[in-house]
């Protein structure tokens, strides 16, 4: 029987401990690369998520199936043709959005990340948990495109979601908020330099919430170990 428990240290793993990129330091090329707004961070991180729970479906599906000595190249060919499938899907329905990513969209097929959850998760484990671990890894990794990207858009041109209309559809046009007026922006957030230091300062402030949540943890056992003697 499937434990409650075991979902939520899975979401505890994809969404922070075990981040795609805080964790594994893993993707880092599509997530400066592409992050230049939060819109298209949106867009990438969605088609990755698209592909991560796929690969970790059919990887489980078929794990008896696969022989040891080839697993590997199975793998590769699997996640290949399901980014095959979303490159072609986002060009067919949000051509907007694939011309700004179509570059990257086939370099999906290089994510570690996806491979590495293939391997160590998925050919190991039932399908429902496979399918659990690549949502919450790829929700994860989502969370941490869409926030570099809003960073660096804010910084360097004062709105938030920009053109997410335009590449998203109509339905999200929401999104789209200009939160300084007249702003003549700061081009070097726009740029990959940049983009490695708004990562920095993400990082270190995620690492500084760990030391202090583990701060507090030991204050806790402590002082619950002093009240029971």
């Amino acid at each position: 029987m499937l434990l409650p428990e075991t979902y939520k240290k899975l979401a505890g793993e994809g969404l922070w401990h075990n981040n795609v990129v805080f964790g594994q330091n893993l993707a880092l090329c599509p997530l400066l690369a592409v992050t230049g707004t939060a819109t298209n961070g949106l867009g990438m991180g969605l088609a990755t998520l698209v592909v991560l729970v796929c690969s970790n479906g059919l990887v489980s599906l078929n794990r008896h199936l696969i022989p040891a000595e080839v697993r590997i190249p199975v793998f590769v060919l699997l996640i290949a043709a399901l980014v095959t499938l979303v490159d072609m899907t986002m060009n067919a329905w949000l051509h907007e959005m694939h011309k700004v990513l179509g570059l990257f969209i086939p370099l999906i097929v290089t994510n570690c990340a996806i491979l590495g959850r293939a391997e160590s998760y998925a050919s190991k484990n039932p399908v429902v948990l496979s399918l659990w671990d690549g949502l919450m890894m790829g929700f994860g990794f989502t969370l941490v495109l869409v926030l570099l990207g809003a960073v660096r858009e804010i910084i360097s041109s004062g709105t938030l979601f920009a053109n997410a209309s335009l590449l998203l559809g109509e339905s999200l046009a929401f999104l789209e908020t200009t939160l300084i007026p007249d702003y003549k922006g700061f081009l070097l957030t726009a740029l990959p330099p940049g983009g490695f230091i708004a990562l920095g300062f993400i990082i270190a402030g995620k690492r500084l919430v760990d030391r202090r949540f583990a701060a507090r943890t030991i204050r806790e056992t402590a002082g619950q170990a002093l009240t029971e003697s």
